[in-house]
């Protein structure tokens, strides 16, 4: 892996020195470290990966357009998050497993205060989650399911029985973006990152709850008509974000952006 930006007078500067290089996890842990909060603060941040085309997906699934080096870092970004935020289309199609603890990680987690590993935050309308998944029945921490207060009562009570917590981010079925992160943030959870799908990122640009993207750009094209990385209305008026960080390993980009 090569950092292609920021150019730094560290960076080196001789062919030999700027050869690939697998970095470590100490090193990614870095580079991709939250920015430090003010008390109540918090701050969240997408990761997702795209192909050429804008295909955030291939037959349904992101797998196919990621590789080694993608996975490496997803596990850091998981690894430095206090809670993991997905929706629950994404649960069902990706089958979403518990986070789990990585001693590679477990220094710097009891350093920042964290748990073993982040907790799972799931955020539907409907309820339509299968509750025997390991991802209810067997996490490190209890995985959280994010819903709106007019929630089938029925699916509530399954999901306190297969002892999730139930957070309430809306006064209807559904749930606003800006108070999921709020509501999270309320109960420590100040480190998120969702991993989408895509319409809940979109949900999330929307409210303007977004301060980060990291975004893998894939050297692949797929054609078809996959979805892109955020979906769902336009924002009024596009939102300009700064870049932060370009990592290229294998063709791939690793790029990271801040809201301005």
């Amino acid at each position: 892996m090569r950092r292609l930006f920021p150019v730094t007078d560290q960076t080196p500067a001789s062919p030999e020195a700027m050869a690939d290089r697998e970095w470590s996890l100490d090193e990614l842990a870095e580079a991709y470290a939250y920015p430090a909060l003010d008390p109540g603060a918090h701050w969240l941040r997408a990761n997702m990966v795209s192909s050429l085309d804008g295909a955030a997906q291939h037959e349904g699934r992101s797998q196919p357009i990621s590789g080694e080096t993608d996975m490496r870092i997803f596990g850091t970004l998981r690894a430095l998050a206090d809670v993991v935020v997905v929706g629950a289309e994404t649960v069902r199609q990706e089958g979403y497993r518990p986070a789990r603890a990585r001693e590679a990680f477990a220094a710097r987690r009891a350093a920042a205060g964290q748990g073993p590993a982040p907790a799972i935050a799931v955020v539907t309308a409907s309820m339509d989650l299968d509750f025997t998944l390991p991802l209810f029945t067997s996490p490190l921490v209890p995985t959280l399911v994010v819903t709106g207060a007019a929630a089938p009562a029925e699916r509530v009570a399954a999901a306190v029985k297969a002892g999730a917590e139930v957070v309430v981010a809306g006064d209807g079925a559904g749930v606003d973006a800006g108070r999921v992160v709020r509501e999270l943030a309320a109960r420590g959870l100040r480190r998120q990152l969702t991993e989408g799908g895509p319409r809940l990122l979109g949900q999330f640009v929307a409210a303007g709850a977004l301060d980060e993207l990291c975004l893998t750009i894939s050297p692949v094209l797929t054609a078809g008509d996959a979805q892109r990385i955020a979906g769902g209305p336009s924002v009024t008026v596009p939102h300009r974000l700064a870049p932060a960080s370009v990592l290229e390993e294998a063709g791939f980009l690793f790029t990271r952006y801040r809201r301005i």
